[in-house]
């Protein structure tokens, strides 16, 4: 064997070695989502929204989230600008200069063995690289403790603190004057907006301003004055129902026990929570589609089943705090934990919440999916409480 072919024989399996230390699953990827988990760890609130009027509202929460959002910022460099592991390719390519430069000086015994040996190498430096690839975010998923009950129960009451700042001025948005109303503007708030059913009971409580009143109207009339909130035939004869239920069986007055209450024809547990809550001063949980949204996007429960939620959730709150605690998710998700796109990037709880990162994060555009007294607009009620920061609703067919 020649002296260059002898030399080129002996440099070429160091052409894997090359490839390997290219190719070497190493940290740079499991540091990139540590330090983006470090900087939502360390991310915290600096303001506090007040009720004086919405617009500040509004902006001091989007300025939260500014800061929030800028604590995450070189966290989001970091994970960005982190190599990625060399996939199968970049390792064979590595490799075949080295093949190609030895085969045509070696002789063609030497240069076969060369190719193998550097090809062998190669492979196995791939074949690793893509291995790690695989397993790197199953062992961060072990490397992450599952969340005790009482962390959950901390984290829980920790939003519940964080919304009441947020939203002092919380209540029930129906209009209201007595639990008969209130009864009554709840069933009629299935299945449509609370503003609709303020703008239609006015009329309605004038006309039939007690169940024994509603009891004796002429279905077709009370269906007229019901349409605009839709499913108009059924929700009249909901009406007629309970009202002669509240007549006969409770002497005229709306019964004050959930037992009781869950009897009456279109009367289910939300409603009737609503009514022992907001009319009766008996804390419940009113589980409606924003709470049951923001329950699961929260982690306190995996449930579908409002019975199942309103179990789970209350299990993590002192009885006390139902009430209110139900008005502030619901809040929270009319004005920014939207269904479809969730500001994330205005909200006062994010580093608290698991599911930050499901809707927009920039703060600007976040803020610009704010919805009433946070986005500039009227809140749902014609009657708003007096601490409102809001302006009020228009009346039917004014706004």
């Amino acid at each position: 064997m020649s002296e260059q072919a002898a030399s080129t024989a002996r440099s070429t399996p160091d052409a894997a070695p090359e490839a390997r230390a290219e190719t070497k699953p190493g940290a740079q990827p499991k540091t990139a989502p540590a330090a983006k988990a470090t900087g939502r760890a360390t991310s915290r609130r600096t303001g506090k929204v007040t009720s004086k009027a919405a617009a500040d509202a509004a902006a001091k929460m989007v300025a939260k989230a500014t800061a929030k959002s800028a604590s995450r910022t070189p966290a989001k460099a970091a994970a960005k600008s982190a190599p990625k592991p060399a996939t199968k390719t970049a390792a064979t390519s590595a490799a075949k200069p080295a093949t190609k430069s030895t085969a045509k000086p070696a002789t063609e015994s030497t240069a076969k063995r060369a190719t193998k040996t550097t090809a062998k190498g190669a492979a196995n430096t791939a074949t690793s690289a893509v291995a790690a690839s695989k397993s790197a975010a199953p062992v961060r998923k072990a490397a992450a403790k599952p969340e005790s009950q009482t962390a959950l129960v901390r984290r829980a009451r920790r939003i519940n603190r964080e919304l009441a700042e947020a939203y002092p001025y919380a209540h029930p948005e129906l209009d209201f004057e007595n639990p008969f109303q209130l009864l009554i503007a709840t069933v009629l708030s299935a299945q449509t907006t609370d503003l609709r059913v303020n703008q239609t009971t006015p009329a309605l409580f004038a006309k039939y301003p007690t169940p024994e009143a509603m009891a004796d109207a002429d279905p077709e009339e009370l269906e007229q004055l019901l349409r605009p909130t839709g499913f108009f035939r059924a929700k009249a004869k909901a009406c007629l129902g309970l009202s002669a239920a509240i007549r006969d069986r409770f002497g005229g007055r709306v019964p004050n026990r959930l037992e009781d209450l869950v009897t009456l024809p279109g009367v289910g547990r939300k409603t009737a929570n609503v009514v022992l809550g907001n009319a009766f001063g008996v804390p419940g949980i009113t589980v409606d589609t924003h709470f049951g949204r923001l329950a699961r996007r929260f982690g306190w429960t995996t449930s579908e089943d409002p019975v199942k939620i309103e179990q789970e959730v209350g299990s993590l709150f002192p009885k006390s705090e139902w009430t209110m605690l139900s008005h502030r998710l619901i809040f929270h998700g009319r004005r920014v934990c939207h269904a479809r796109k969730p500001a994330c990037g205005a909200c006062p709880i994010a580093p608290l919440c698991p599911s930050y990162g499901e809707g927009e994060t920039d703060p600007a555009k976040a803020a610009k999916l704010l919805k009433y007294e946070l986005g500039g607009g009227p809140g749902q009620r014609l009657k708003p409480p007096s601490d409102f920061p809001g302006k009020p609703a228009p009346p039917l067919g004014e706004g």
